[in-house]
């Protein structure tokens, strides 16, 4: 069985003696493919029937990926969703992560051959989550959901074939991270006591998908206040290190997502999510002298450079970058995603 799997070129083609999950394992390890784990032969069938499932031509370009520079076409990026695991109904939110992933914004370049632990955390809005099986409830960081699990892969893999974000040559990660094998939740509208996040940056679609370049979340908990000043107090603690890019990089943005029960606790005191983004713009600071006695270099908006030593500096310049939504399931803990710093979150519809 022929299949253009995209690895090399975009015209190669390789045949599979049979579809064996030890031959392509087998295979895929002799050229360098892959991530590692069992993979899906993505046979003629397969790729078809994915492609059935969005109105263009196969061979057109939905955007070109660095830092290779590798065109992917909707055949090359269905090839990777075949390998994934993913049903043939994920196919538009895999192509629309792409998508995004194409916007200059998110200034992908940067994020692939960084040193830093980076990967583009996808989150699914709106009908797509019940429509598709996403979870957005307990353990939406975790194992257990094939939609979080393998959409999030899919789009793992295209980074390693088409883009070329191969750990070494294309990908210059330290250490690596556990979410550069799949990052993919959804926001849990059903329990979240405000406008989807999608409608609140004006991106009004039925279904949406969010990516921002972060790391892995950050965790923070409080299993008794009903106070939400003391719950985003945790959350501020957890903002203000100098172990993150944010730190030193002022334009950076952070995701909060907050728990349902967070999240009510807020809603019950008559906040609204600009005012968690607000409380945590003035309670997320550190000493202007602080950041100078770690950091030779300081990326900061021209008003954080004139701030004394002895002044509060935010761990971003402005409130905007602090995004709040909703995810996770039943229990106190909430998290931040710090972001790589020189990257900006993108929402697209589905």
């Amino acid at each position: 069985m022929g299949e253009n799997v995209g690895m090399e070129s975009q015209s190669q083609f390789l045949e599979l003696s049979d579809e064996d999950p030890d031959t392509i394992y087998e295979l895929f390890e002799k050229h360098g493919w892959g991530d590692g784990l069992p993979l899906v032969a993505p046979t003629d069938k397969r790729v078809t029937e994915m492609l059935s499932h969005i109105g263009a031509s196969p061979e057109e370009v939905l955007t070109v990926l660095p830092p290779r520079g590798g065109s992917a076409t909707y055949r090359s990026v269905a090839v990777n969703a075949v390998l994934a695991g993913c049903k043939p109904e994920y196919f538009p939110v895999v192509v629309a992560a792409v998508k995004a992933l194409g916007d200059q914004r998110i200034n992908l370049r940067g994020v692939n051959t960084t040193t830093h632990p980076v990967a583009p955390l996808l989150i699914v809005h709106g009908r797509a989550v019940d429509e598709f099986g996403f979870n957005s409830g307990l353990g939406v960081f975790g194992p257990g959901n094939r939609a979080n699990a393998t959409v999030g892969r899919a789009i793992r893999l295209i980074l390693l074939h088409i883009a070329g974000a191969v750990p070494g040559p294309g990908d210059a990660s330290t250490q690596g991270q556990p979410s550069k094998y799949t990052y993919c939740i959804a926001e849990n509208q059903k329990e979240n006591p405000w406008d989807s996040y999608p409608v609140t940056i004006g991106v009004n679609s039925e279904s949406a998908l969010t990516v921002h370049c972060g790391e892995n979340p950050h965790n923070f908990h409080d299993m008794e206040s009903e106070n939400i000043e003391r719950i985003l107090d945790k959350a501020a603690s957890a903002m203000t290190t100098f172990g993150v890019n944010n730190a030193c990089i002022s334009g950076g943005e952070w995701f909060v997502i907050l728990c349902p029960e967070h999240a009510a606790t807020a809603f019950d005191q008559g906040w609204g999510r600009e005012d968690v983004s607000e409380y945590l713009f003035e309670k997320a600071r550190m000493p202007a002298g602080h950041f100078r006695e770690q950091f030779n270099l300081l990326a900061w908006a021209d008003w954080m450079h004139s701030l004394s030593d002895d002044e509060l500096v935010p761990m971003t310049q402005q409130v905007e970058n602090i995004k709040v939504l909703v995810s996770g399931g039943a229990g106190k803990h909430s998290c931040v995603v710090p972001s790589w710093g020189m990257t900006r979150s993108v929402t697209v519809p589905i």
